[in-house]
């Protein structure tokens, strides 16, 4: 029984910081008409004018636009999901703004398998933060494909979407907790939360176990 409210933010024409701004403008949008609940497979580092490049030292989950809008949204009582981004087989290798943000849970990618998928882009954050926060299926991913017939993807674009479908319903059974609440029970039910990595980050959440700890907790 959800609701969804879709926002287009990008010209894939070209790059530049002013998506940042339109990222920023529909998560303004999206807290006006009352959201519990953002997923985002956007993702920010380089652009087709070099000189607003992100840094490794930008991405500190705090210091980019679309981070801090991120953060606010968070702050303002929404569940913010992220892509990690599609960057580790490439020079880049690291997540994307605003998957970096202190408030954001950051989805990576793994397999059927519960492995990591060698695209999904790794952490940490600059200083040392946790990313990405958890994983989930980003490899092989069941979907609706644009041919309105169901097929199957590859990316974190994927795996993102997949956990904020369980937060929804994890926010949904558990309706008086907090989203810091909520996001810190995702962490503490995944598979390797007691040592995470800069891989897959705590791991693959278990959301049974998510909510028996708010059930308990709260």
């Amino acid at each position: 029984d959800a609701s969804y409210y879709l926002f287009r933010t990008e010209d894939v024409t070209s790059e530049y910081l002013i998506k940042e701004d339109n990222w920023t403008a529909a998560a303004e949008y999206a807290d006006s008409l009352g959201v519990d609940v953002i997923n985002s497979s956007l993702g920010y580092s380089q652009f087709t004018d070099a000189k607003m490049d992100h840094t490794y030292t930008d991405l500190d989950g705090k210091t980019t636009r679309v981070t801090k809008a991120a953060n606010m949204a968070f702050q303002k009582g929404i569940l913010v999901f992220a892509s990690a981004g599609n960057e580790g087989s490439n020079a880049w290798k690291r997540i994307i703004a605003p998957s970096d943000g202190e408030n954001v849970i950051a989805v990576g990618a793994v397999d059927k398998k519960g492995l990591r998928v060698s695209f999904s882009s790794v952490g940490p954050a600059y200083k040392g933060a946790v990313k990405p926060n958890v994983a989930a299926m980003g490899s092989g991913t069941t979907l609706v494909t644009s041919n309105q017939v169901i097929g199957s993807a590859s990316g974190t674009s994927f795996s993102a979407p997949v956990l904020a479908g369980m937060g929804a319903c994890l926010l949904q059974a558990n309706p008086y907790c907090s989203v810091r609440q909520i996001k810190l029970a995702i962490e503490q039910s995944a598979s390797q939360y007691s040592k995470p990595d800069s891989l897959i980050g705590y791991g693959i959440p278990d959301f049974q176990k998510a909510d028996m700890y708010l059930k308990i907790n709260s």
